[in-house]
């Protein structure tokens, strides 16, 4: 099982001075350790479960560029890129500079958005849900057809697109691989089976998760797609103890999720920034991880 760290909480000692070097040294111990990606959320405001808003918050793509330059081998994503906030057309740019820069290190982790108060908030576009699910499935065929080759005009129902121009192309090939995250049975997992080489599914509950996975399925069969194409990446969270309590338990749990199908574990670590927390999830969690 690969092991991928999502960082969602940037409020650390320091203050925003010392948030880069922060940044980057846990990225750096991230890499060494074995772990395969890394990801930051595409939250302009931190989200609720987490903190309050007005806690610190990056810019997803702004700081993405910075691991790139901090890091070598790990790939880089948003979990998930809010598909109104950008312009498919800029979105597609932005990702290929990301893999550029990266050496091809890159996955387009994308979904429909759901954070209405920071959308409005910093006045960015957050139409009614049907129509956020008609854009992305939009925008991945724009991000598809600029990263083809193809300079052909885009005509859909809301993006207009004159010349999908995309110099340089990316490095990754046939294409960065796109992750939909979510689990929504009727749309969500239906343009996973259709589009997405990753789906991303939170695990709380395995029984839940086993049936989001038979949906899936389902869904493949339905559009004839290959279900074992589809890389399965549980979100789930690394909440190992303040003396390492929780240690074996979450590997317990972990092993059911493997169990499950799931060959990605993709969570927060609760205390990232703190070395006791960091430690622990490198000698334990991710060895015991990658024999499942």
């Amino acid at each position: 099982m690969k092991v991928g760290l999502h960082i969602s909480d940037f409020t650390w000692d320091g203050g925003a001075e010392e948030l880069r070097f922060r940044l980057a040294d846990i990225a750096q111990r991230a890499e060494l350790a074995g772990v395969d990606r890394i990801s930051v959320m595409d939250h302009v405001w931190q989200i609720g479960h987490i903190g309050p808003p007005e806690h610190e918050m990056l810019e997803a793509y702004t700081a993405l560029g910075w691991l790139a330059a901090k890091t070598e081998r790990v790939k880089l994503l948003t979990m998930v890129t809010a598909v109104v906030y950008r312009e498919p057309g800029l979105l597609a740019k932005a990702m290929t500079t990301l893999d550029v820069l990266s050496g091809g290190r890159t996955i387009l982790g994308i979904g429909a958005a759901w954070n209405e108060d920071e959308a409005r908030g910093l006045g960015l576009p957050f139409p009614p849900t049907a129509e956020r699910f008609e854009r992305l499935e939009e925008a991945i065929l724009i991000c598809k057809q600029m990263w083809s080759g193809s300079e052909a005009p885009f005509e859909g129902k809301h993006y207009h697109l004159a010349r999908t121009l995309n110099s340089p192309q990316v490095l990754s090939r046939p294409h960065p691989p796109i992750l939909i995250g979510g689990a929504g049975e009727k749309k969500t997992l239906r343009l996973v089976a259709r589009y997405a080489d990753a789906c991303n599914i939170a695990v709380y509950d395995p029984a839940q998760a086993a049936h989001k996975l038979e949906v899936l399925r389902e869904h493949c069969a339905t559009e004839g797609r290959d279900y074992g194409e589809i890389e399965k990446t549980a979100q789930t969270r690394f909440d190992l103890g303040e003396n390492g309590e929780n240690v074996q338990r979450t590997i317990e749990s972990l092993h059911e999720v493997a169990e499950l199908g799931f060959t990605v574990a993709h969570g927060s670590l609760l205390g990232v920034s703190k070395n006791r927390q960091f430690d622990l999830f490198a000698e334990r969690i991710i060895p015991a991880l990658e024999k499942f």
